[in-house]
């Protein structure tokens, strides 16, 4: 009866044939390793956020008035409430670390590179989105540094010529950081950027099974067919989709083989996870700042006002630039340029483990000038801060402008014709 009632279903809703085809016979290369475990996680945090974001929206006010007590009702009144708040705010900051690890691993095995330009543009407007949302969601508790962090984000769209006063206060929703906005960006943060999130992420994984996945090698598992041997190919079915034009060769199914991977790698992240939750759950600040835990006061400005931690290489960024404007413009222009990664690079080889130590050395400084741009971004604006900003925002944009001349005629290592361990 139960096989009755799936065929039933399966004639109406193809639910077999789409785990088939993105699950169980999607034919992934055999030599993934740990950096591919981070796509599979992101989607994991986004699920953990979707989840216990609708839970807290039944307890909190989003007014000026209600919305700091209402955050501390969920903390102190509200059943697990604590628990509750510490996982969004945890899996904001987790999402983020996530989501930079698997656009690093984009970046060493070149996962822009053709015919996955697509797939890297929807990572990217993923990023963008992302950023989007955290920014609207950090107002939402009402503190000192989400009303004030607030305030100078948005009189960056000020810095614009001709538009921008009219632009900031369209954002607001007021001339000031008042209630309308908190409303507004409550709307956005709750559900259009969700929405937008998820239809995206969608794409992104729509866009990845049609070009098929990239690999530490960088190389395709797909011959033209009749090209290999029956002997050689793979003792395993896979989507007829995914065979009618080429054999696959070097893969192995998706399922079981990288979900129990997966779950390997989510034991060990949901520990983690847990020691941030349950013993720091502020890391020190840099998840969830002090003066957050004061209630937002328009007449008292906080001695150092800086973004959270994921916000802080872009705006240490913004801040090497003497002029507003100028700031502004090359701070945009850091996002930009990643999503110009697959025409910045024109190299035969996308994997790093067959690129010349060229760019092996541009990608590790780029690396480098990213994170020490974050840790320079949640300083005050000193002297020597703003000197090393400025140095490392060179770094930064150095690494796409040496990209483009180096890799046309960039010298590599012979690259293999089968996916190797």
């Amino acid at each position: 009866m139960m096989s009755r009632l799936m065929n039933w279903i399966d004639e109406r809703l193809p639910i077999s044939n789409t785990l088939k085809l993105h699950v169980t016979q999607y034919p992934a290369p055999k030599n993934f390793n740990f950096w591919y475990i981070m796509g599979s996680l992101a989607l994991i945090v986004l699920v953990n956020q979707i989840v216990t974001g609708i839970w807290l929206t039944m307890s909190y006010n989003p007014s000026a008035e209600g919305a700091f007590a209402s955050i501390e009702y969920i903390m102190r009144d509200v059943e697990y409430g604590w628990l509750l708040r510490y996982m969004h705010s945890t899996g904001a900051s987790a999402f983020f670390v996530v989501v930079y690890l698997h656009m690093f691993r984009g970046l060493m095995y070149g996962s822009y590179q053709k015919p996955r330009e697509l797939l890297w543009i929807f990572g990217m407007l993923i990023f963008l989105v992302l950023m989007a949302e955290a920014f609207m969601g950090y107002l939402l508790p009402w503190g000192q540094m989400s009303f004030w962090g607030a305030q100078v984000i948005i009189s960056l769209f000020g810095a614009i010529p001709i538009i921008g006063d009219d632009l900031t206060t369209w954002i607001r929703g007021d001339y000031v950081i008042s209630g309308a906005t908190l409303n507004r960006f409550f709307a956005l943060h709750v559900i259009a950027l969700p929405l937008v999130l998820v239809i995206l992420v969608f794409l992104h994984l729509i866009a990845l099974h049609e070009v098929g996945s990239n690999n530490p090698d960088g190389v395709d598992n797909k011959k033209p067919k009749g090209s290999v041997p029956d002997d050689e190919k793979p003792p395993f079915e896979f989507h007829e989709r995914y065979t009618s034009k080429k054999d696959i060769v070097d893969a192995i199914p998706f399922h079981p083989y990288y979900t129990v991977k997966d779950l390997v790698g989510l034991a060990v992240f949901l520990i983690f996870f847990a020691l941030v939750i349950f013993y720091a759950p502020t890391m020190g600040g840099f998840f969830l700042e002090p003066p957050n835990f004061q209630a937002a006061d328009p007449m008292r400005t906080p001695e150092h006002i800086a973004p959270v931690w994921y916000f802080t290489p872009f705006y240490a960024i913004l801040r090497a630039v003497p002029d507003k404007l100028g700031g502004v413009i090359l701070m945009f222009l850091a996002i930009v340029m990643l999503f110009l990664m697959p025409w910045f690079d024109r190299g035969r080889a996308r994997s790093v483990r067959y690129r010349s130590g060229l760019h092996k050395a541009n990608l590790t400084v780029f690396a480098i000038s990213f994170v020490f741009l974050g840790y320079l971004g949640a300083m005050p604006a000193t002297d020597l801060y703003t000197i090393l900003a400025r140095i490392f925002t060179f770094l930064y944009f150095a690494f796409f402008i040496f990209l483009w001349f180096y890799s046309k005629n960039e010298r590599i290592k012979p690259l293999p014709e089968r996916l190797t361990k």
